[in-house]
């Protein structure tokens, strides 16, 4: 019986532009391919290991021929918008409290920053969950074990007791292995607005 629904950000909440972010960024860095190191210190932003200013200050010094706004549009060209029937979705579950409501995402300080100016609804949102946590502020990020354990262990949760909703293959995978329920969202075709009717057998 399913007591905790946890729900990833990107591509459930907020639609994403994976790709055309992708390609944007490797036209403005003059790239065939994204390298590792520059991954590398994405992840390690994800994480709140390294600070915005460190940041920006890690791209600039790479690419000189580019300034902080040149950075900082390719970064944030990733977020696009937010459907106001999800938010609706979401406050319609908090309001019923029948499940324990928490939010799990690989999001960075830049990211959640534009959202909280560009988003006017962020907060309400924010306030339908009983437990908020983006990896930046706590210093994980999926698919490590070590997240999905913080977020069992924090809450006092039975991993077999929780779903958990994301729309990356390797984070539902390492979510299973920890016999978490999982939805692993297609957000070309799925809703989660859908999800007592895709996911009945869990309910």
């Amino acid at each position: 019986m399913i007591k905790t629904i946890i729900f990833d950000f990107g591509d459930v909440f907020i639609n994403l532009d994976k790709e055309g972010a992708m390609k944007n960024a490797l036209n403005l860095f003059e790239l065939h391919e994204f390298p590792e190191d520059l991954s590398a210190v994405n992840s390690i932003y994800e994480q709140g290991l390294m600070t915005t200013d460190e940041f920006l200050e890690f791209y600039l010094d790479n690419f000189p021929n580019l300034d902080k706004d040149d950075i900082l549009d390719a970064w944030n060209f990733i977020l696009k918008d937010f459907p106001k029937h999800r938010l609706e979705f979401i406050q319609k579950l908090a309001e019923d409290k029948t499940y324990k409501l928490i939010l799990l995402s690989n999001t960075n300080e830049l990211h959640i920053d534009w959202i909280k100016h560009n988003v006017r609804f962020y907060e309400d949102f924010k306030s339908c969950f009983d437990a908020f946590y983006l990896s930046h502020e706590i210093n994980l990020r999926k698919p490590n074990a070590t997240i999905f354990d913080f977020v069992l262990e924090e809450n006092k949760l039975i991993a077999n007791e929780c779903l958990f909703i994301d729309d990356t293959l390797e984070n539902i995978e390492a979510a299973s292995k920890l016999e978490i329920n999982t939805w692993h969202i297609n957000e070309k075709t799925e809703d989660i607005t859908s999800l007592f009717t895709i996911k009945s057998d869990l309910f």
